[in-house]
This record gives C-alpha cells, structure tokens and sequence, in this order.
C-alpha cells in the first residue's frame, strides 16, 4: 500500500488576505491542497483584524493594497500576535518603519511552488 504524499502545511491555519479575487482563490486552493486550513481569504484589513480574533493562526499572506489601504495595520496586529507573515504583491516598495523589510516578500505574479516554499519557511522558524 502507498503512503499518501506528505501534505507540508497539514494541520496549519493561514490567513489569506488579498482584494483581487481570482489571485485570492488561486492561493486558497494552493494551501488547501498543500494541506492547510485558509482563513479567509478576506479583501480588506476590517475583515483581516476580525479573523485574526477568531483563533490561532500559523502564518498569513498579506497583499500590501487592499482596495487603496494599506495592509500595514494588519501586519502590525499579527506582529502583536507572535504570527509569522509575508507580503505577497504588486507593490515592491515596503513601508519604512517597524519591521516589515525583514519580512518575505512574493511579487507577483506568484508561483504555486515558490508560495508554498515561503509559507512553509515562515512556520518552520
């Protein structure tokens, strides 16, 4: 009997929040197929902080422009939370001040792999 292949992200729960539906989807079904649950995904930082309440979270992705606001107010909160996140966006220039240089950042257009490699390396730390 064959093992089923190793699902990397089983058992985790990341937070998906991106404004551009197709991408958003796109994403979710990646970390669900790598064995994650998606929370989210959720188009703006309102929807982000409330979801963020609603238990524990293993990583987030996090588009930068939500529909013209910035994400910023929801890496601040996951900072807070000890949640470790990355930037996956259109966007390469990252805000001065807190730490958001220090975090990985995915231009897009994003590759399944490359997504997944990151999530998996923001967990293992």
């Amino acid at each position: 009997m064959m093992t089923p292949p190793t699902l990397p992200l089983s058992g985790r729960r990341i937070l998906v929040v991106e404004d551009e539906y197709l991408i958003a989807i796109e994403i979710e079904r990646w970390l669900q197929e790598a064995g994650a649950e998606v929370a989210g995904p959720v188009p703006d930082a309102e929807r982000a902080l409330a979801l963020i309440e609603t238990g524990p979270l293993d990583a987030a992705v996090l588009d930068i422009h939500l529909n013209g606001e910035p994400a910023y107010v929801v890496a601040d909160r996951l900072t807070e939370r000890g949640v470790p996140y990355l930037f996956a966006t259109g966007e390469v220039r990252i805000a001065e001040g807190s730490d958001y240089r220090s975090h990985a950042v995915l231009g897009k257009p994003i590759l399944d792999d490359e997504l997944l490699r990151a999530v998996s390396r923001l967990i293992a730390h």
